[in-house]
């Protein structure tokens, strides 16, 4: 479980394809804390660290990882929002993320709104029943508030910081996103058998 609280910026330092994509990440994490099987976020996608060194850990991503998010598209230099695990009794800063993402979304538009940028997305809309104003939803593995929603588009602000602390301030209109609906959603959707 995570928060969709960002911890470090992360980038991809290696890509290796063969019977799984082995990627290697560099991160300021102190990898010595890190365990070899311990579970981190990689902008959304909760992965497995499967080797690790200085200032490095590797996770492989399946061919189904690969098809349903985002990382099929990574390379050399791709920025990373890296969260370990929660703990039990850490703060809860943003909302529950499971790390399993649901689809992906493309950034559509983006708008200055003083210091933030209002950020459109459209998703794909099976998931638009999912996604409300004022509701949470998990971006490239970052807790955000939904502002405004049209059918399968959806708007949400990036403040100043969340720009500098994630990889959101190098994103352009066309960029592809990790996204995660709310896990609350999701079941009040079951609950009602509307899913």
């Amino acid at each position: 479980m995570f928060t969709g609280i960002i911890t470090d910026v992360g980038k991809v330092c290696a890509i290796e394809k063969k019977g799984d994509t082995r990627i290697k990440i560099e991160t300021s994490y102190d990898t010595d804390d890190v365990a070899i099987g311990a579970s981190i976020a990689c902008s959304g996608p909760c992965l497995t660290v499967v080797e690790k060194g200085p200032g490095w850990f590797a996770i492989e991503a399946s061919a189904e990882t690969l098809d349903k998010t985002a990382l099929g598209e990574w390379k050399v230099g791709t920025a990373v929002n890296l969260e370990r695990a929660m703990r039990i009794g850490e703060e809860l800063g943003g909302h529950i993320v499971s790390g399993h993402v649901d689809a992906v979304a493309t950034l559509t538009d983006m708008i200055p709104e003083g210091d933030s940028v209002r950020f459109t997305f459209e998703g794909p809309q099976e998931f638009a029943r999912y996604i409300a104003p004022k509701g949470s939803i998990c971006l490239d593995g970052v807790s955000l508030t939904v502002n405004e929603v049209n059918a399968n588009r959806f708007g949400v602000n990036i403040i100043s910081h969340t720009q500098s602390a994630t990889s959101f301030g190098r994103r352009q209109v066309g960029d592809r996103i990790n996204m995660e609906i709310d896990m609350i959603a999701r079941y009040v959707a079951r609950l009602l058998g509307k899913d």
